[in-house]
């Protein structure tokens, strides 16, 4: 293991959807077994860390997102034991284990809901968030949830609502109550002590929300929108402001990084969906005393025009000061990079290459969603065979989350080689079949061992890893930028386009694995082109 407390600064993550990574026991499940059994290959990819989506206690409404038991593994993915000698195989071969945690919400199975509902009066009474109904017998306010609908559910028991920012079985923490803050703070402890490197910490930026219930505004203008929702949802139409991104979450963020702080060598990154995202993503990372990484949606959004790329990116540069970004093109929530960004691409291997290579020279620590080293699109589902209440909800327009959610293909034959069972929880795409690790193993040319070849190149620069970024002049659709340390100073040319681009720069070129060289003032179409100074 390495001995860098800092190694997260720059470390490569890879997002693993438990789900549907390996089904080790054929119930058509991925499982954390199965987990284990792999980490050879992640290794091999040249990752520094794996972050786990949820494995808890769950009655799976919003598959893990909806936990039951903080402290606890669903049987479906094995046992608190099963994860120990996860930890242990990953730390051995030099992984670092990153996991889940859900903090705003509970599933409304959770104990503590269940004491919460039942009157007004007990203990927990105020775990969550209540409010009485407007004389009318209407909902509180005009806050609206991100899976359709009111933001509120009546409760009979109480004869009040209580808050949900997604499914209606997944209640709202009351985080203004300081006992739930203890409770949250005396979960993220027991992991810790069990040996995880750290936590990605799942919509960070709603936490709180404002006492006062007072209605949101409409989302008049740009800077109002919320980024990370689909555009047909009701949800973009309001300014969330009063329901997420309140002043009080830095305090709890100052609070959880001391626990953080108690175990040296430990990280955090934050998801932040949000209006002007931004603005939170410095204001979270910032002064060292809060989060140490978080990001944004907007390398997730379909938008990938190079002048968006580079807004995006610029926006970053100019606003975190002092904080530290974390970059994923693809993840759980969003439609494959491949698909998404390259689907209208002349040539589509290529141009999931160069976003490969913007995501590994970018400063940041990458993530990498399991699938994407495979280059693979996005997968066709079904409305009958659809599990994510997100997308049954909006289907047609917005098919939801499944299709990048299924099953990894091990091998090319029917299951992938995903499960020795007959019925995986999401089908296998054939398409998928093709780019199975089996077959892209043995093909030297294949966009696996591509990616295996860029991280092991990444690592032999330290520049990129954790230098400063400085953008250089180009034509206008190049990305041309420098990455500096103390002890090296690279160039890095970033051609997203099919055509052929002029390029000005000095220094010695460098053979980057997988890319055509430039020659002379021309970088030529879908390459990413490194210069040492």
């Amino acid at each position: 293991m390495s001995s860098d407390l800092n190694w997260w600064r720059g470390g490569v993550i890879y997002q693993i959807y438990p789900r549907s990574f390996f089904d080790s026991n054929g119930d058509g499940i991925g499982d954390i077994p199965g987990v284990i059994a792999h980490l050879d290959y992640i290794a091999e990819l040249g990752v520094d860390a794996i972050w786990l989506s949820p494995f808890f206690t769950s009655p799976m409404k919003d598959f893990g997102y909806d936990i039951s038991d903080y402290k606890d593994v669903d049987p479906m993915f094995g046992s608190l034991h099963d994860f120990k000698h996860l930890i242990e195989e990953a730390h051995q071969k030099g992984l670092k284990v990153i996991i889940d945690q859900v903090y705003s919400h509970t599933s409304d199975q959770h104990l503590w809901f269940k004491e919460s509902r039942e009157s007004r009066d007990n203990p927990k009474a105020d775990w969550y968030v209540w409010a009485d109904p407007k004389p009318d017998g209407t909902a509180p306010n005009n806050w609206l949830s991100l899976f359709g609908g009111p933001a509120w559910q009546f409760d009979t028991r109480r004869g009040q609502y209580f808050m949900h920012n997604f499914l209606a079985s997944q209640p709202d923490l009351n985080f203004h109550n300081p006992d739930v803050q203890n409770a949250i703070l005396d979960t993220a402890r027991f992991w810790l002590e069990l040996g995880v490197d750290g936590f990605r910490l799942d919509v960070v930026n709603m936490y709180f929300h404002d006492a006062a219930l007072t209605d949101n505004g409409l989302a008049d203008s740009p800077e109002k929108q919320f980024v990370g929702a689909d555009k047909v949802n009701p949800f973009t139409r309001q300014y969330h402001v009063n329901q997420m991104c309140r002043d009080e979450n830095l305090d709890f963020l100052k609070r959880l990084r001391a626990v953080m702080d108690e175990f040296p060598g430990t990280t955090t990154v934050g998801e932040i969906g949000a209006p002007g995202g931004m603005k939170y993503m410095a204001q979270y990372t910032s002064n060292g005393d809060k989060l140490h990484m978080a990001y944004t949606f907007e390398l997730l959004e379909k938008e990938h025009s190079v002048d968006y790329i580079r807004g995006t990116i610029e926006r970053v540069e100019q606003n975190l000061g002092d904080g530290w970004p974390c970059f994923a093109l693809s993840n759980h929530d969003v439609e494959r990079s491949a698909s998404r960004w390259g689907k209208d691409a002349d040539d589509p291997k290529a141009y999931v290459r160069t976003t490969l290579g913007l995501l590994a020279t970018l400063r940041g620590s990458p993530c990498i969603y399991q699938g994407e080293e495979l280059g693979l699109p996005e997968a066709e589902v079904p409305f009958e065979l659809l599990q994510d209440p997100f997308g049954i909800e909006f289907w047609p327009e917005f098919k939801g989350r499944d299709g990048c959610r299924t099953p990894i293909p091990w091998l090319n034959e029917a299951m992938g080689g995903f499960t020795s069972g007959g019925h995986p929880w999401l089908p296998i795409e054939p398409i998928h079949r093709q780019l199975a690790v089996g077959e892209q193993g043995v093909d030297t040319e294949s966009t696996l061992n591509f990616s295996r070849q860029l991280l092991a190149w990444r690592r032999e620069h330290p520049a990129l890893k954790d230098g400063r970024f400085e953008w250089l002049d180009s034509d206008k659709d190049l990305l041309l930028f420098r990455r500096v340390n103390d002890q090296e100073s690279l160039v890095i040319a970033l051609n997203m386009t099919s055509r052929e681009l002029p390029v000005e720069v000095s220094g010695s070129a460098q053979t980057v694995p997988g890319f055509q060289a430039a020659t002379g003032d021309r970088i030529p179409a879908y390459t990413l082109a490194a210069w040492t100074e």
